[in-house]
């Protein structure tokens, strides 16, 4: 890589996620340098609701950049380029000029539940991509629910996107489109000859293609610059590339290595992301779709995932670990230190306790938004280390319901990679290699979402010519946790328990 006065180049990896907005200053070998984070709050008007607003994302992104640079004493020239990645599908109702209208629709946000229903219902054959369902997290759901309940707002709208097509208009001023946020949740698909026209017009959004801008960005292309508005609130150079952004899971896909066929990237945050590169469709499971040219063109990714994951463990913690907050200030460690010892005191299986993960619906295998979350077989013998170790069997029950299924189908699993901020804590990781009965590979870079923008960077800037070879160079393993198989019989059953769960506490 070049350098600038002896001093070497970095890479700005922008990750806007659900609670907080990270950026990340890369080198090009994918070692973080310095990193910077700033909060970001969410409003829950009604229950499974969920609002934020996005000037508050490109506030954050001032605070962290800035903080970066700061705590590595890291000069504002040494930035070469910029990847970004967001949340998805958290939909933006603004002006032509980027103003919000209305906060965004948070991508966990399920009020669209009866919209996409209706999509669903009509069987159009665009819906084999998405296995035959609309989540109402996606955008024509969501657009539809604004058409029909704040017809103001939808009518005075220039421009109904993602969180992502906004950023980027922030960071360049010039309105695109992620070819990886249409391809996995608006329902374009190469093959089939991009949008889906008549299915827009038969749902009453035939007026919705006219506020998406024209033009179609792959993950990473693009020949986009860094704004001189956006420099100056940022306090970066003006002109350096900026890489098109894309859903915060897939680049972390890409920040994990996981860029072959028969690789399997678990993203574990608020929610956990499962992600398949497959050369052939996957078509069938209850994933959430199988997508053409999302991520890596010439391949398709499976997707499918959790609503709620790291965000259940964050409810327990600010509702129900008082006493653990107090030993955690007391001793001087992260409350998360405490609450890991109590749950890894207690036996595989949390003596008895069943736990379903549904507390914000069921996005895969059952694409139930309706489903609740259950805690079952509480006595008084249990504490909270019981609870919190049933948590988090429960995420790492769904991920073993989530890739067996999509197997049955036809996915082939030959590596699984995990990250995100689950990948921290030592015992969640090793209760997923002992549910999914399989070694679960590490990168160096806990942070594999940032990473992956910064990769995306690196691609844009000419340092590599393609993720491939971006992941060779800047992607590292550094370990590999392997399953005890003392713990498999225990946890068959208890595979077994969560899967009946469903059914027996189903509503019809």
């Amino acid at each position: 890589m070049d350098t600038i006065a002896g001093r070497r180049r970095l890479l700005l990896g922008l990750d806007v996620g659900t609670q907080s907005l990270r950026a990340a200053l890369v080198d090009e070998h994918g070692r973080t340098v310095a990193y910077g984070v700033a909060p970001i709050e969410t409003t829950f008007p009604k229950p499974t609701w969920a609002e934020q607003q996005p000037a508050e994302w490109w506030s954050a992104a001032g605070t962290a950049v800035r903080a970066a640079l700061e705590q590595g004493s890291i000069a504002a020239e040494q930035v070469a380029a910029i990847g970004l990645d967001c949340t998805a599908c958290t939909v933006v109702a603004c002006d032509a000029d980027g103003q919000p209208l209305r906060p965004a629709l948070l991508w966990m946000d399920q009020r669209a539940f009866r919209e996409a229903a209706e999509i669903s219902a009509t069987g159009h054959p665009i819906l084999r991509y998405v296995s035959g369902r609309v989540s109402p997290e996606w955008m024509l759901p969501k657009a539809l629910w604004l058409k029909r309940n704040e017809p103001e707002i939808y009518h005075r709208a220039g421009r109904i996107v993602e969180g992502t097509d906004w950023m980027m208009f922030r960071l360049t001023s010039e309105w695109t489109l992620s070819l990886n946020h249409v391809a996995v949740k608006w329902n374009y698909a190469r093959p089939d000859g991009g949008w889906p026209i008549d299915l827009h017009q038969a749902v009453d959004l035939g007026d919705l293609r006219a506020k998406w801008p024209e033009a179609i960005v792959p993950l990473g292309g693009g020949a986009a610059r860094l704004s001189p508005a956006a420099a100056g609130a940022l306090g970066l150079p003006a002109g350096i590339p900026v890489a098109q952004g894309g859903i915060d899971a897939y680049l972390g896909m890409l920040g994990l290595g996981a860029t072959q066929d028969g690789d399997v990237a678990v993203i574990v945050g608020s929610s956990t992301c499962h992600l398949a590169q497959s050369r052939a469709g996957v078509f069938g499971s209850g994933a959430a779709g199988c997508y053409p040219d999302a991520t890596v063109e010439g391949l398709y990714t499976l997707e499918a995932g959790q609503t709620a994951t790291g965000s259940i463990l964050d409810w327990f913690r600010r509702h129900f670990a008082g006493n653990e907050q107090r030993e955690a200030e007391r001793r001087g460690v992260p409350v998360y230190q405490v609450l890991d010892e109590r749950a890894a005191a207690v036996p595989p299986g949390s003596e008895g306790l069943v736990v379903r993960d549904d507390w914000q619906g069921n996005r895969s295998p059952y694409k139930d938004p309706s489903a609740r979350g259950a805690i079952v077989g509480l006595s008084l013998a249990h504490g909270s280390g019981h609870i919190f170790r049933a948590i988090y069997e429960a995420t790492a029950c769904g991920t073993r319901h989530i890739l067996e299924d999509a197997a049955a189908h036809g996915l082939r699993v030959e590596r699984i990679f995990l990250g995100g901020g689950g990948a921290r804590s030592s015992v969640w990781l090793q209760i997923h290699a002992d549910i999914l009965q399989k070694p679960v590979h590490l990168a160096r870079e806990t942070e594999a979402c940032a990473l992956g923008s910064a990769m995306a960077a690196a691609v844009a800037a000419g340092i590599y010519p393609d993720f491939d070879a971006a992941a060779r160079a800047m992607v590292a393993i550094e370990r590999v946790v392997e399953p005890n198989p003392a713990h498999a019989g225990v946890y068959d059953e208890l595979f077994g328990r969560y899967v009946e769960l469903y059914r027996r506490l189903k509503v019809s």
